[in-house]
C-alpha cells in the first residue's frame, strides 16, 4: 500500500516554544498566544520536563489573580509523551485516542526533540478529505453543547469547561450566542483578565455550520475563519453541539483510514510521475471513492475499480475491451473531444466537466480528469481517469439561481432578471429600429381579496392569473412579478403600436374573467400602463417607472382598462 506517512512531514517542527520552570504562567500564556500555538514546553538544560497546553490553562482560577504568577511547573503536565519522528500518522492517531492526549513530542534518531504533534496536525493532513465528503456533520457531533449564560464569571465558566472535559463552550449573551474556547483563557490569562461575566469575553457572532453538510464544509469553514470549533445548528436553527477537528479525527475508523491514505497517497504519485505499472495503479485504486478508468494507448478499457461500478451501473467484466464511449451522452461535438484530445497530447492532462450516461439511460454530469501515463522513453502506454458525479451539485447551484432570478410563487421572472433582459432589449430595438413595449399591470381589488379570504387564497388566485397571462404572450415575451400583485410584461420586437394595444386588451380580458378559487368564485380586474421605446424613455428605469405612472392613470380612469404614458402616442392611437 505504500511507504507509511511519518509524522515528522506533518508535525510542527522548527524552533519549539520553550520556557523555564519558574517562568510565570501569565508569561507561559502570553508567548503561546503571540505564537497561535497550542501548547508550551518546560526545559531544563536540554531536558523536557514538562507540558502546558490550553487544555491545562481550565485549571486555573480565574477569581484568585495570584494564580497567573504561579510558576508554570505548579501546572504543566508531566512527563511529557514522545513519539519517534518516523511513526505512522495512523499509529499516532491511536495513540492519541489510547491516551486521551492531545498533544506529543516528537523526537529524532538522536531522541532529542524535533518538534510537536496535534490533533489538529492529523485532522488536516491525514488524508481525510474521502471521509469528510461522505460523512453528514451531525454523525461527527458527540453530544450535546455545553451551554452557559452570560452572566457567570470567567472562574466559574473555566470550572464547568474542565469537568465537563470540554474544549468550548457556548454563551448565551441575553439571547445572542457566543463561544469561549480553550485558545481564548489563554489569551485571558495572558492579558491578566480578571474574574469579568462571560458575556463581555465571548466572541460573536456564533459561526455555524448545518448538521446536514458534510464535514468537509465544516472542515473548510475552520480552515478558511482560521478557528478550530463550530457550533452545530438542526433545520430550525437550534444549536445541536459544537465541532472541532479533534471530532473529526474521532469519527474515522483507524484501519479505514490507514488503508484509504496510502491508497490515496500511492495513487497521487503514480498517476503524477506516470512511471508506476497497472499492477500497482489497481492496489492503490481499488479503494478510492471516484471512479476510476485505465485504457491502454488504444484507449480500450484495461480496468476499472468498483466506484466506477456504482456511479455508471456497468460492471467490469461489461466494459474490459471497450472504450469510455459506452458513457457518452451525445451531449458534447466532436469539436470537444478535439480540444481534450489536444490538451492531452500537448500537456499529458485534461481535466474538465462532462455529461455522459449511466447504463440506464440516466444522465449524469462528471468532473473528469484524464492523464497520460508515459514509460521512461516518455511513450504513452495508459490513459488514467478519475471521476466524480457533480450531477447534485450543479442542480443545487441551478436551484439558487432559481431563487436569484425567479419569483418563488410563480415560477417567473423577478425583478432582477426583468431589468436585465429589459436592458437587452433596450440594445437590440435600438440597433434594428423595432418597437418595444412595457406593461405594468396591478391587480384591481387584490387587497380586498387578501384581507377578507387570506394569503392561500391570494396565492392561488396569483397563479391563476400568471398562467393566464402566459397564455396571451409569444414566447420570446417576459412575464415579471415585481412583488404583490404587480406584474410586468416586456413585449419586443412589435411591428408597430396597433399590435401592443391588442395584447393589452387580451390581457385586461382573460384577466376579468371570473376565477374559481377554492370554492369562492371572484372577479378581479387589472388595470394597465403603457410605456414604449424610446418614445417615454431610453433607459430600463424609465421604461418601467412610464408604464408604472401609465397604470395609475388607469386605476384612476376607474380601473379594468390601459392607458399610455406617452399623451402623443396615446393621441394618435
Amino acid at each position: 500500500m505504500g511507504q507509511p506517512l511519518p509524522i515528522s512531514r506533518i508535525m510542527h517542527g522548527g524552533l519549539l516554544l520553550t520556557c523555564s520552570p519558574d517562568t510565570c504562567v501569565a508569561e507561559a500564556a502570553a508567548r503561546m498566544s503571540e505564537t497561535s500555538v497550542s501548547s508550551i514546553l518546560i526545559t531544563e538544560g536540554e531536558d523536557v520536563i514538562g507540558i502546558w497546553t490550553e487544555h491545562d490553562a481550565l485549571t486555573i482560577n480565574f477569581a484568585d489573580s495570584e494564580e497567573f504568577n504561579k510558576p508554570v511547573s505548579k501546572v504543566m503536565s508531566s512527563p511529557v509523551l514522545t513519539l519517534p519522528g518516523n511513526t505512522d500518522v495512523g499509529e499516532a492517531a491511536m495513540k492519541l485516542r489510547a491516551t486521551g492526549k492531545r498533544h506529543f513530542l516528537v523526537t529524532g534518531e538522536d531522541g532529542k526533540p524535533i518538534g510537536i504533534l496535534s490533533q489538529t496536525d492529523l485532522a488536516l493532513n491525514q488524508g481525510l478529505e474521502p471521509y469528510l465528503r461522505l460523512r453528514e456533520v451531525r454523525a461527527a457531533v458527540p453530544r450535546p453543547p455545553l451551554l452557559v449564560e452570560g452572566e457567570l464569571s470567567l472562574a466559574e465558566v473555566a470550572m464547568r469547561m474542565h469537568q465537563q472535559h470540554a474544549d468550548a463552550t457556548v454563551v448565551d449573551c441575553d439571547g445572542e450566542l457566543g463561544i469561549l474556547t480553550e485558545r481564548d483563557m489563554v489569551r485571558f490569562i495572558a492579558r491578566h483578565t480578571s474574574n469579568t461575566l462571560v458575556r463581555d469575553l465571548a466572541t460573536r457572532p456564533l459561526l455555524t455550520v448545518s448538521e446536514d453538510d458534510p464535514l468537509i464544509h465544516a472542515r473548510d469553514l475552520l480552515i478558511d475563519h482560521h478557528i478550530r470549533h463550530l457550533a452545530v445548528v438542526n433545520k430550525e436553527g437550534e444549536v445541536t453541539g459544537l465541532i472541532g477537528y479533534s471530532d473529526m479525527l474521532a469519527g474515522a475508523e483507524q484501519l479505514y483510514v490507514d488503508d484509504l491514505r496510502q491508497a490515496l497517497e500511492q495513487r497521487d504519485e503514480a498517476l503524477s510521475k506516470s512511471r508506476h505499472s497497472l499492477q500497482l495503479a489497481e492496489r492503490v485504486i481499488e479503494s478510492s471513492f471516484e471512479g476510476i478508468v485505465i485504457t491502454d494507448e488504444n484507449v480500450r478499457i484495461e480496468f476499472v475499480n468498483p466506484a466506477f461500478t456504482q456511479l455508471t451501473g456497468y460492471t467490469r467484466e461489461e466494459v474490459i475491451g471497450r472504450t469510455p464511449q459506452i458513457l457518452s451522452s451525445g451531449r458534447h461535438d466532436a469539436q470537444f473531444y478535439q480540444r481534450m484530445w489536444q490538451s492531452l497530447t500537448n500537456h499529458g492532462y485534461w481535466r474538465g466537466e462532462i455529461w455522459n450516461r449511466r447504463k440506464n439511460g440516466e444522465l449524469y454530469l462528471e468532473l473528469l480528469t484524464i492523464t497520460a501515463i508515459t514509460d521512461d522513453n516518455n511513450r504513452v502506454t495508459h490513459y488514467a481517469a478519475l471521476f466524480t458525479d457533480i450531477t447534485q451539485d450543479r442542480h443545487n447551484e441551478e436551484q439558487i439561481r432559481q431563487l436569484a432570478y425567479y419569483d418563488a410563487l410563480t415560477g417567473v421572472p423577478n425583478r432582477r432578471l426583468l431589468e436585465d433582459r429589459l436592458d437587452h432589449a433596450i440594445r437590440h430595438a435600438h440597433r434594428t429600429g423595432l418597437l418595444l413595449a412595457v406593461i405594468f399591470i396591478d391587480l384591481d381589488e387584490f387587497k380586498n381579496v387578501n384581507d377578507s379570504l387570506g394569503h392561500s387564497v391570494g396565492d392561488e388566485l396569483l397563479l391563476q392569473f400568471t398562467n393566464r397571462v402566459r397564455g396571451c404572450l409569444r414566447e420570446d415575451d417576459t412575464l415579471a412579478r415585481l412583488g404583490g400583485d404587480e406584474f410586468i410584461v416586456l413585449l419586443p420586437e412589435m411591428a408597430n403600436i396597433e399590435h401592443v394595444l391588442a395584447v393589452a386588451d387580451r390581457l385586461i380580458d382573460t384577466g376579468s374573467r371570473p376565477y374559481e378559487v377554492q370554492g369562492h368564485t371572484l372577479n378581479v380586474g387589472s388595470s394597465l400602463g403603457i410605456s414604449l421605446y424610446p418614445e417615454d424613455g431610453k433607459t430600463v428605469g424609465e421604461l418601467i417607472n412610464g408604464a408604472d405612472v401609465a397604470m395609475y392613470r388607469s386605476k384612476r380612469d376607474g380601473r379594468n382598462r390601459y392607458n399610455l404614458f406617452s399623451p402623443k402616442v396615446h393621441t394618435s392611437a
